[in-house]
């Protein structure tokens, strides 16, 4: 009982945490604009015009299409390479697997900070420097490492009878991995991709440094550009900030059970 109590008061902490912040941004942008909110205070006269006018000044709709194109290339993309990567280290060993494995493993805990100069040279030097496609290009090789080592732990723990079944019966490589392996890993790709689309949506390192544009940047980097304009505009600029991150909020508020499994399961990876 006294377990079953402590976790409810861990969840009702966490809740409160996050919904906190955003049940501010949202009290905050309803206020006037360029005045200084004294906190959680509902205004006099709320200022519903703010969403509309932070929508037209950040170019909200294009910075959105932008941060879904960013998604829509850069996910599947690591996870038909990630999968392909992780079967192979994982059920079809050869000579230097686990060096190879080693290296995405440093990849994966290598800080993006400490690449964004020699990456910045490469892009420059390849004529991608402000295009969508020298944005999309790193984010695919920096999330590479983890959706190799995801998926290579999801199918060194699977179990082998139903292969050797199949290897019997005179199924070739390919056969085993389409038939046997890929229609259960259906939980690792979708857990995959939830985190996998949350940090491209909102990564900003690379959208900063690679692309001038703030329309071809993640959304989250075209929301830097938004604060750097109207940064002392509080409740404009809140206004400008929920707009933006209502298309990955709303998602994780309806599949918070999928997302908190997957932070588990990628914690215990790591």
């Amino acid at each position: 009982m006294v377990a079953v109590r402590a976790g409810v008061l861990v969840r009702v902490g966490l809740a409160v945490v996050t919904v906190l912040p955003l049940a501010e941004l949202f009290l905050t942008a309803l206020h006037p604009p360029g005045t200084y909110p004294p906190g959680l205070t509902w205004p006099d006269d709320p200022h519903w015009s703010n969403f509309a006018l932070a929508f037209r000044t950040a170019l909200v709709d294009r910075a959105l299409l932008s941060g879904l194109v960013v998604v829509l290339a850069v996910v599947p993309a690591v996870l038909v390479l990630s999968t392909a990567a992780g079967y192979g280290l994982a059920r079809l060993p050869f000579p230097g697997s686990r060096a190879v494995l080693g290296l995405f493993v440093v990849g994966l805990v290598l800080p993006r900070e400490a690449i964004v100069v020699p990456l910045y040279q490469l892009v420059r030097d390849l004529g991608l420097l402000d295009t969508t496609a020298g944005l999309v290009l790193p984010l695919i090789a920096v999330h590479l490492p983890f959706g190799v080592v995801w998926m290579r732990t999801h199918f060194a723990s699977a179990d082998a009878e139903p292969a050797e079944c199949a290897r019997v019966d005179g199924a070739g490589p390919w056969a085993v991995f389409r038939h046997v392996h890929l229609p259960p890993a259906g939980d690792a790709l979708r857990s995959s991709a939830l985190l996998l689309s949350v940090w491209t949506w909102n990564h900003l390192l690379f959208a900063l440094v690679l692309v001038d544009d703030p329309l071809r940047r993640t959304a989250a980097g075209a929301l830097g550009a938004f604060q750097g304009r109207w940064g002392t505009d509080v409740p404009l600029l809140c206004a400008g900030a929920l707009l933006i991150t209502a298309p990955v909020v709303v998602p994780l508020v309806l599949l918070r059970r999928r997302f908190a499994d997957a932070l588990v399961a990628w914690a215990s990876v790591r």
